[in-house]
């Protein structure tokens, strides 16, 4: 198996120092309940959580620094729309980390088809492991090079804007109300939970949306509701 974490290492361009963070970054809860002697390396959601705020910081800052022309709006709308999930999976397939994930059997099944978040958040634990055995600059590295160069062509095609930003400038712009998402509930095992999340004009629900995120949950909610208000 150490192989495999050499070959996903030679994919990212890097030599980690302590090898133990990328198998914890590719390593899912659910395979831990079918291989308890891996327990010592861990799971990797600490990690996602990690990586999920040295994304953020990164992008930000890389927008903030080549794109002094845009305003604040347009910085979050573009930060989300290279950071968020489709983005980050785009990366998954082309480092191919299907291969090299480990998860239990039944959802080795499910992988890309249901749970194709499950490989986005793998980046985000790849992000954090490299911050902590690599440091900040070969982060900002691996994130520029695989994430932060498509934000040109995003802009150029106005495709940063994703349906969260659209329903609030429209419903902002036609009736003068910020939309509110409220989650509603969720339902499943841990590792595989789903959820449910409704978008508001003030008290009045208009649409409601579900996913294996609540990211995912509360854009589909935006979709059908711009869909409801025919915007």
């Amino acid at each position: 198996m150490d192989s495999d974490f050499h070959k996903i290492e030679k994919k990212l361009g890097l030599k980690f120092n302590n090898i133990d963070l990328l198998k914890r970054a590719l390593t899912h809860r659910s395979f831990l309940n079918e291989n308890k002697e891996w327990s010592k390396i861990g799971q990797n959601e600490r990690l996602e959580f990690l990586g999920d705020a040295v994304f953020g910081l990164i992008a930000a800052e890389y927008l903030f620094r080549e794109y002094p022309h845009l305003k604040e709006g347009e910085l979050t709308s573009l930060r989300a729309a290279l950071i968020n999930g489709n983005s980050l999976l785009e990366v998954a397939d082309k480092l191919e980390i299907k291969k090299y994930l480990l998860v239990s059997k039944g959802e080795k099944k499910e992988l890309k088809k249901s749970h194709p978040y499950f490989l986005a958040n793998a980046i985000e634990s790849i992000v954090g492991a490299i911050y902590l055995d690599q440091g900040l600059e070969q982060t900002r590295k691996f994130i520029e090079k695989h994430i932060l160069v498509k934000a040109n062509q995003l802009l150029k095609t106005g495709s940063h804007k994703d349906p969260k930003s659209i329903f609030q400038e429209k419903s902002q712009e036609l009736l003068g109300i910020t939309p509110v998402y409220r989650f509603l509930k969720a339902w499943g095992p841990d590792h595989s939970k789903q959820f449910k999340t409704g978008v508001y004009l003030k008290d009045k629900l208009i649409a409601e949306g579900e996913g294996f995120s609540k990211h995912e949950a509360e854009t589909k909610a935006a979709q059908k509701a711009l869909l409801k208000k025919e915007w």
